[in-house]
């Protein structure tokens, strides 16, 4: 839920900033990049933190190395984040990272099937999940 309240919120607080003034942030377009780049930033962070064990948990069994798919999502999480920032690099990264949240969805329905706590905490329920899911993935492709 943090990364959904972090993308709503971001998102916000760069478009009241736009209203009063600052006009980088007076499209709506250039307020949801920078947010979505933030909420990926701070989900790629859990690849390397405290989490990074229960991020291990999701990863499919039938995967080889879960540790180092949990690495290279991760890196591909900052990567995307980056080229969304970058004007001539955006589209590419919203269509690798629609591209990587697709990919990774099975490791959600994992964790809210198995029960597999992150952090401590209870993983989203599937059907939240998926809802939460779709407005990512939603705004992604928004955010070319």
């Amino acid at each position: 839920m943090a990364p959904f309240i972090l993308l709503i919120g971001s998102f916000l607080i760069f478009r009241l900033t736009g209203f009063f003034g600052l006009s980088y942030f007076d499209s709506w377009e250039t307020s949801l990049r920078i947010a979505v780049a933030l909420m990926f930033l701070f989900t790629a962070s859990a690849h390397w933190g405290k989490r990074r064990p229960d991020l291990i948990k999701m990863v499919p069994p039938a995967l080889p190395k879960p540790g180092l798919i949990v690495t290279i999502t991760g890196i591909f999480e900052i990567a995307g984040a980056i080229g969304l920032l970058i004007p001539i690099t955006s589209s590419f990264a919203s269509v690798g990272l629609a591209f990587l949240l697709v990919v990774m969805f099975p490791a959600n329905i994992r964790a809210a099937r198995k029960g597999i706590t992150i952090g401590g905490r209870p993983s989203t329920p599937l059907f939240s999940r998926t809802i939460l899911q779709i407005i990512f993935f939603t705004a992604v492709i928004l955010a070319r």
